[in-house]
């Protein structure tokens, strides 16, 4: 790990400290990923298939698992990993259950009543990556929020394995979550397939999931393109930042350190700390651990653009944190709790010496499909409310009318719009007619 004093730094040299490694956004790789998501809304399943051919070397015919592929996928799962896959469930469902958005009802003039009522996203599709290992917790990080939804549709894309079957876990997971459409595809193509839809997969309103630079890249073009698809957030190559004091367990920095390089080479740790013989240590146990992981050179990679920064005191390591804004922030000071009420941009905080991100990652309850690459400073992370749209709505009786048109009909013509003055003015002053007689009569009905 490199290594850098804050309070020695100037504001350019700090910048530097934190700088992340460069998003592999390419000009040819977005013209590449552009050209599939094309080609796919031309051509549907036929193209899904070329492209799952040509990059798994495998034939995805069908798309969609049958019934009797995932009744054989959920019979290969260990009962070890099933009970883990239920409690997991069940602390992700409690959790995020007591999160629900609720509605709520005011009367904001006397006869006129404004509300917002949360409305679940009718489609959505649900991306759950398998690069260099499948990943059955993002199956229940999106599974168990969409469920609570209401989702009426949800499509759930995987990439496959060499032998054209899905990792069974991944299948176990997503079908506990009550996810019974599955589709082996992934990649670029699979992000097509959802935003366009084709013969055999449902065009999706909203895609979720992490993925690789493909993906991400598919995800962004396909927001940005015709008919409105949504995506979760943007994303980028994952990251965790540590801030320990000198009473911290070097070993489980490095524990926690090492638990994100292993992601990918392109993923980042950064460990705030008081001092120089601190960071040796840590560096020390980051060697011995290496020693034993089977991701070692995944995570040797990573650690070459992952850096410890040395601050003075406890408000510079919150300045450093804020500033950074991390996908993972992890707390080992004796002061942790006070520590993360001063924390404003972090996609999710893990506070104390026995709180490893590793929880978060798989079962205490909250999410990890969380904002990336200093996106935590305006974004949040994967909830229920993001996979439903808040609407509104207003009723006024004529009394309410009354009270508000003076308001309306002066801001109207002041804006120049004199139809949406008239659209006040005409129920008022049409009180000798039939209809507004009739209408006054029925207000007043019990």
């Amino acid at each position: 790990m490199k290594r850098a004093n804050w309070t020695t730094l100037n504001e350019p040299q700090r910048a530097v400290a934190l700088a992340r490694p460069d998003a592999s956004y390419s000009k040819d790789l977005l013209e590449a990923v552009a050209a599939i998501l094309d080609d796919v809304r031309l051509r549907g399943d036929a193209a899904v298939g070329d492209y799952t051919r040509r990059f798994d070397g495998v034939s995805a015919a069908p798309l969609a698992l049958t019934t009797g592929e995932i009744e054989r996928a959920r019979a290969a799962v260990s009962d070890a990993v099933k009970r883990a896959v239920k409690d997991a469930i069940e602390r992700i469902e409690r959790f995020h259950a007591a999160c629900i958005p609720q509605p709520v009802a005011v009367e904001t003039a006397p006869g006129v009543i404004c509300e917002r009522r949360p409305v679940p996203i009718d489609t959505v599709g649900l991306y759950v990556p398998a690069g260099r290992a499948p990943l059955p917790s993002t199956a229940l990080m999106l599974g168990v929020p969409s469920r609570l939804a209401g989702c009426r549709q949800r499509v759930l894309c995987v990439p496959p394995r060499k032998d054209g079957t899905v990792d069974p876990v991944v299948v176990y997971a997503a079908t506990e979550c009550g996810v019974s459409r599955i589709f082996r595809i992934g990649g670029a193509q699979a992000i097509a397939a959802m935003a366009w839809g084709t013969e055999s997969i449902p065009r999706c309103d909203k895609i979720f999931g992490p993925g690789n630079a493909w993906v991400t890249a598919a995800k962004m073009l396909a927001a940005q393109g015709p008919n409105g698809v949504s995506i979760d957030m943007p994303a980028g190559p994952s990251e965790v930042m540590v801030i320990a004091d000198d009473q911290a367990n070097p070993a489980f920095v490095a524990a926690d350190v090492l638990s994100q390089c292993e992601h990918g080479p392109d993923s980042q740790a950064i460990v705030v700390c008081r001092s120089n013989d601190f960071a040796d240590a840590v560096e020390r146990a980051i060697v011995d651990q290496l020693a034993t992981l089977k991701t070692r050179d995944t995570a040797r990679q990573s650690l070459e653009h992952s850096v410890s920064i040395v601050v003075d005191d406890e408000p510079a390591a919150i300045d450093v944190a804020n500033q950074y804004a991390p996908e993972h922030l992890i707390i080992q000071t004796a002061s942790a709790d006070q520590l993360s009420t001063q924390i404003s941009s972090a996609g999710s905080v893990f506070v104390g010496h026995w709180t490893p991100e590793t929880l978060g990652d798989y079962c205490s309850g909250t999410n990890h499909v969380l904002p990336t690459y200093g996106f935590a400073r305006s974004t949040s992370g994967v909830s229920v409310d993001s996979f439903m749209r808040q609407m509104t709505v207003q009723r006024a009786s004529r009394d309410g009318l009354k009270t508000l048109a003076a308001t309306a009909t002066e801001l109207a013509r002041a804006e120049g719009l004199d139809a949406h003055a008239r659209a006040v003015d005409i129920r008022l002053g049409d009180t000798e007619s039939r209809w507004a007689t009739q209408s006054m009569e029925k207000e007043t009905q019990p």
